[in-house]
């Protein structure tokens, strides 16, 4: 069955779109942080779809929240309507940003809010130049892929706007990654200044950066580049647009938003994924003099409809009602501090914050990137019952995000299966 459903996906799918596993499986069910697939083997996940099934799989407060709407015969109205429950939703966020007399607008999708973005501060600054980081992901938009930092996903080299990359995001290979952080940050924002004193016309609209890198593997700089870097920014008048699109609602466990690990304040920020737990929302919060600057009319069809506002209101009360944020952070520890011992000769580094962990592998004895031990983990965990994911600039870096509802048992268990599959990979790659 598996096998037929594989065949029929790469007659009618494209080739770019890329499946995981040597043999893909396809999920039927799921329950807690749970899978089944169709062939009845279970996992534990701990890639959350991308990190965006946030509270996990089967909760009964968000399907409730969704069931209620559906039975209001009432999917979509489009925003040429008044939306009540889009409104309160917009209420909440626009508090939780901390940004001033901020605005909420939005979209389906990660992608569609960063190109939002894009299109505000390119019309706010009257200038189509942006700065982004080395390494970065925005997105599968023809806006989006043209800021993105990392080869692997670019998929054009046509742009609608004109992109100079900044260094810091990456540390690992950095030129300055040998530097203590505050000489680090000292070098990452020289390099923003000389951008923006040889490379640019000076009148850039905005600098778009993750507070930890998603699809560059899990990626983080030092806390603090981001407030530095934004004393430059202000000098020049340019916006600072922060993509939290993974790191946002409690995930990194020490903060509610990636940003605040860097004590500053964005002008706008970005966000999807966890928000929905599996339903189309994402959207920009943002300044309101920034949000409102379009001259033209707009509207969102899908954007913000009754059904994905009903999930995400009821997402917010349960990530604040099971108090998740603290829960990520001592999960995250867990995890961490059990990955950092294991001191397998493949790990070259064990990063991140909260539950967004990344696990650079290596060839052993060099800083090779070690793409083979990557896929090889992959299959490793699968066959023990574990679920992850991978990136990173080479694709050698395993990427840990599983729902913010991970219980320490959980944790435990995918940790026991993690260290047994490195060992494992590590024979057999001998």
């Amino acid at each position: 069955m598996t096998d037929e459903l594989l065949a029929r996906h790469r007659a009618v799918m494209p080739s770019w779109m890329s499946l995981l596993y040597e043999e893909p499986i396809e999920i039927v069910h799921a329950h807690d942080r749970r899978m089944t697939d169709s062939q009845g083997r279970t996992y534990l996940d701990f890639f959350a779809g991308v990190l965006t099934n946030s509270m996990g799989y089967d909760v009964a407060e968000i399907g409730d929240a969704v069931r209620k709407q559906l039975d209001t015969g009432i999917l979509h109205t489009s925003t040429l309507y008044l939306i009540r429950s889009q409104v309160e939703l917009a209420e909440r966020i626009a508090k939780l940003s901390g940004i001033p007399d901020a605005k909420v607008f939005f979209t389906n999708s990660g992608s569609e809010a960063n190109d939002t973005a894009l299109m505000l501060a390119t019309q706010y600054r009257r200038s189509n130049q942006v700065l982004a980081m080395r390494n970065s992901y925005h997105g599968r938009s023809f806006g989006t892929v043209a800021i993105t930092g990392n080869r692997g996903w670019s998929a054009s080299a046509l742009s609608p706007v004109k992109v100079n990359y900044v260094h810091g995001g990456y540390r690992y290979r950095s030129p300055f990654r040998d530097l203590p952080d505050a000489a680090y940050i000292d070098a990452c924002v020289a390099d923003l200044q000389d951008v923006l004193d040889t490379a640019t016309a000076g009148d850039v609209a905005c600098l778009i950066a993750e507070p930890i890198q998603g699809v560059g593997g899990f990626s983080l700089p030092p806390d603090g580049l981001f407030r530095a870097m934004k004393e430059v920014l202000d000098a020049y008048g340019v916006l600072f647009i922060s993509d939290e699109v993974q790191t946002g609602w409690g995930r990194t466990g020490e903060h509610f938003w990636g940003i605040e690990a860097h004590g500053v304040t964005p002008d706008m920020m970005t966000f999807a994924k966890g928000l929905g737990n599996g339903l189309a929302v994402g959207g920009v919060v943002a300044r309101g003099e920034v949000l409102d600057c379009f001259q033209a009319q707009s509207f969102s069809t899908f954007g913000g409809n009754p059904v994905s506002m009903a999930g995400a209101t009821a997402v917010l009360d349960y990530i604040k009602d099971h108090n998740l944020q603290a829960n990520c952070a001592a999960r995250g520890a867990q995890l961490l501090s059990g990955l950092q011992a294991a001191n397998s000769p493949l790990v070259a580094e064990v990063r991140g914050k909260g539950l967004m962990i990344g696990v650079e592998l290596i060839k052993p004895g060099t800083t090779e990137p070690n793409v083979p031990a990557a896929a090889r983990m992959l299959e490793e965990t699968k066959n023990r019952g574990l679920l992850i994911g991978k990136g990173g600039l080479h694709g050698n870096v395993l990427r840990l995000g599983p729902p913010m509802t991970l219980t320490a048992d959980e944790a435990q268990e995918g940790l026991n299966i993690l260290v047994d599959a490195l060992k494992a990979t590590h024979a057999a790659l001998a």
